[in-house]
């Protein structure tokens, strides 16, 4: 099966790359993007000088006619004026974008400042998250991927609520990640000089992914109130630490909590539960595919803790798209991912 990238040279294009030159049963057709055409991929990607392949011009009607599969893996804004053109080919499409994420109108004009997408074109389109809603990706035409601190989230919070472990009342996720999420585009915040040895809170109460995770929770148990949930960049590289607290129902322990998670996910290759009394690390999932999640459960204050940790790139973004389209398409969700992390 054939697929082509839009958004080739960001960071989350070339992860797909990455992934897809091996990928056993994808064939990369074409790679795409709004400026440096004609170049081949390599001249500012040496890493990938084994690929031959050039840039070419955005033609949704081109790529359609090329390849079965489509990843838009451009930035906000931009999928919300392509999805259109997609819009009847015969092509299925996985946006890395949030364009498509947020159903209710009027919530992604107040969180991302821009245009929204057709109101149609978002109906339509499948939250990704897909160790949750399999059947119904096994039948889009449209995946919205979700967001990388949504992924570690909500893959972390989901048994408690769909058990009945939780609520989703008063939720604090306390969330940080390597400084790549920030994009390839260089900014005064993600400077060396400004992020070695640096630790900050950005988008404070305000952060463009809080309206996607409440949304999720609230199809969990419409009980759930709105979180608070605040990012922070990390002098590193990839990676996402999602630490949550969440009242619980009940009194639990750690090991109940434990065997919760195992019975839930085990039939999920990609997410893996921490021994009681062990969490995770950033480390232990680098350059993966994998969620690692730790649990304890606070008997004093009555709330689990929830640590979750994803690599920003690859389950928080061409990791699960490719998932995704190993669903969509009818093949093994593991095909091309199950690689070991990079470590150290």
């Amino acid at each position: 099966m054939k697929v082509s990238i839009v958004g080739a040279t960001g960071y989350g294009g070339l992860e797909l790359i990455r992934f897809l030159d091996k990928h056993p049963h994808f064939e990369i057709s074409s790679l795409h993007t709004s400026s440096k055409f004609d170049q081949y991929i390599y001249e500012e990607n040496p890493q990938l000088a084994h690929i031959n392949m050039r840039l070419e011009k955005i033609d949704p009607k081109r790529i359609a006619e090329q390849s079965d599969l489509v990843f838009l893996a451009t930035p906000s804004g931009v999928s919300s004026e392509l999805i259109g053109a997609f819009s009847g080919l015969d092509i299925k499409v996985i946006d890395l974008s949030g364009d498509l994420r947020l159903k209710e109108p009027g919530v992604y004009e107040k969180w991302y400042g821009k245009s929204p997408a057709p109101q149609a074109a978002i109906q339509a389109a499948v939250y990704g998250l897909a160790e949750w809603n399999r059947e119904e990706i096994q039948q889009a035409q449209i995946i919205a991927n979700p967001g990388c601190y949504p992924t570690a989230t909500l893959l972390g919070l989901a048994p408690l609520l769909t058990e009945g472990f939780a609520t989703g009342e008063d939720i604090v996720v306390d969330a940080k990640s390597g400084v790549s999420g920030a994009g390839k585009s260089p900014s005064a915040d993600t400077h060396y000089s400004e992020m070695n040895e640096n630790f900050k809170i950005y988008k404070v109460n305000r952060h463009q992914h809080i309206p996607e995770v409440e949304q999720q929770l609230r199809r969990w148990s419409p009980q759930a109130g709105p979180i608070s949930f605040n990012t922070h960049l990390v002098p590193m590289t990839r990676g996402i630490m999602a630490t949550m607290y969440i009242k619980a129902n009940k009194e639990t322990a750690a090991e109940e909590l434990a065997n919760l998670y195992e019975s839930v996910y085990k039939q999920h290759p990609f997410v893996r539960i921490s021994k009681p009394g062990q969490f995770p690390s950033t480390k232990q999932v680098y350059g993966s595919n994998f969620c690692d999640i730790g649990l304890d459960y606070d008997e004093r204050t009555n709330k689990i803790t929830v640590v979750s940790v994803i690599d920003n790139l690859v389950k928080g973004a061409a990791g699960q798209a490719i998932q995704n389209a190993n669903i969509i398409m009818g093949l093994d969700e593991t095909a091309g991912l199950m690689n070991n992390p990079i470590y150290p």
